[in-house]
């Protein structure tokens, strides 16, 4: 009998903030390295923990829903769904991916393939038709994995104001896959 390895996804529980928002913290000085000031990035995930615990506790939508990737117990990555918020979309029909983060260490072991199916499952679950979701425009890593299972540019595109002041920007566009 050949072991096989102890990996899963599920929704996430208020115990997990913790551990999700370590993960984002990492991740994310990761993916702004060559876009944001070393400093200017968070390094201590408390604060960014106390916030997902109110939102695990009760989501503002009962469609609003937590993922993580889980290698054994530990936590390797997460997943934001929800109804799009964009002016353009069907909040009724139109779903959101509005974060799929790994932490980097467990980048390329399979973690992100199930998560995002994960996420697409727990759309169409919902009920929504068709998945929304924002890529940094040069981060061409992440679109590929993303076009590699089917999700497509559909022409939105955005700037972002990452410190509020207009000076620390990221373009990203919009790519959408049906589901269901």
């Amino acid at each position: 009998m050949n072991p096989t390895a102890d990996v899963s996804v599920r929704i996430a529980w208020a115990d997990d903030a913790d551990a999700i928002a370590a993960v984002r913290v990492r991740a994310r000085r990761v993916l702004y390295a060559d876009v944001v000031p070393a400093e200017a990035l968070p390094s201590d995930p408390e604060p960014v923990a106390e916030a997902r615990r109110g939102s695990l506790g009760k989501p503002a939508d009962a469609r609003n829903r937590v993922l993580v990737a889980l290698e054994r117990n530990r936590v390797t990555g997460f997943a934001l769904t929800g109804p799009a918020s964009d002016p353009d979309a069907d909040p009724i029909t139109d779903g959101e991916l509005s974060e799929l983060t790994l932490d980097p260490e467990e980048r390329g072991k399979g973690h992100g393939s199930r998560l995002l199916r994960a996420a697409v499952d727990t759309l169409a679950a919902d009920r929504f038709s068709r998945a929304v979701t924002w890529v940094i425009a040069t981060d061409d890593a992440h679109r590929g994995f993303l076009t590699e299972a089917g999700w497509a540019p559909d022409g939105a595109h955005r700037e972002l104001d990452l410190d509020g002041t207009g000076t620390t920007t990221v373009k990203q566009v919009r790519l959408h896959t049906a589901i269901g």
